[in-house]
């Protein structure tokens, strides 16, 4: 893969919180355009890795390039001007419960732009009516479902027109059909907007559905497991990511009991 496809390369990553080592020698890219998922099971450091790739934590060792750039170790301006291109959607949506949806996506727009507040409410609406919500700025988060706020999350991580969309754990909590619907709009908007999107789940169906590739964080190991197109990885060498991907059953192991 050359250097001008990598959007993000991770170069001999070890996370730590103090003594403890979450995830050591993580080495992977992430590819411009492409729908990236990392999965693992509970505990595994999924979203402590996201959290690393966002520049929210350092990196205990090893480093993280952005478009070859080293984010680990940026100066404080030009590491801010990276993080500008980022969009997240978090795991419970993260609205401001005494906002409404459209002061929600208002906020980072108002926040690091000079356009009027008027402009800034005419391009909310306009990122609400992206992800299916037209209509619905002047409702608070209370007053809408789950899936809808899940929504509102993204029309806000959208809000500056990010090269890179980040989601955590975004089936979390929603029922299958809400899961697929949102599954199919970050589809949309990773076509639309050509943006890189990576994911943090367990969600298999989710995993099948939309990944271009996914990377595997293995507990036992405290490493990467296997790394590809998920379909690919069902026959991998990796017990790990084989038995994941199987919910639990090897189907090697499986087919040896058979014969």
């Amino acid at each position: 893969m050359s250097a001008e496809a990598e959007i993000f390369k991770i170069e001999n990553l070890t996370m730590a919180y103090g003594d403890y080592v979450v995830m050591r020698d993580l080495n992977f890219s992430v590819r411009q355009g492409e729908i990236f998922f990392i999965m693992g099971g509970s505990g595994c450091g999924k979203s402590t890795l996201l959290r690393h790739m966002i520049g929210l934590i350092k990196p205990a060792a090893g480093n993280i390039y952005f478009k070859g750039k080293n984010l680990s170790d940026a100066p404080d301006d030009e590491k801010t001007e990276m993080i500008r291109q980022f969009g997240v959607l978090y795991q419970g949506g993260a609205l401001w419960s005494s906002m409404t949806l459209s002061e929600n996506v208002m906020l980072p727009i108002c926040e690091f732009t000079d356009i009027t507040r008027r402009e800034a409410l005419e391009l909310s609406d306009m990122k609400l009516a992206l992800v299916g919500l037209n209509g619905f700025g002047s409702f608070y988060p209370s007053e809408i479902s789950g899936g809808m706020c899940k929504r509102a999350g993204l029309a806000r991580a959208m809000a500056l027109d990010p090269q890179v969309l980040f989601f955590d754990e975004p089936s979390a909590g929603l029922d299958p059909v809400s899961s697929h619907r949102l599954d199919e709009l970050i589809l949309q908007m990773r076509d639309s907007l050509g943006a890189t999107v990576i994911v943090v789940s367990h969600e298999l169906a989710s995993i099948f559905d939309i990944a271009d590739r996914a990377i595997y964080l293995d507990t036992s190991k405290k490493t990467q497991g296997a790394i590809g197109s998920p379909r690919e990885l069902l026959n991998s060498d990796d017990e790990g990511v084989r038995i994941f991907l199987n919910r639990g059953v090897d189907p090697r192991a499986r087919h040896m009991e058979e014969a």
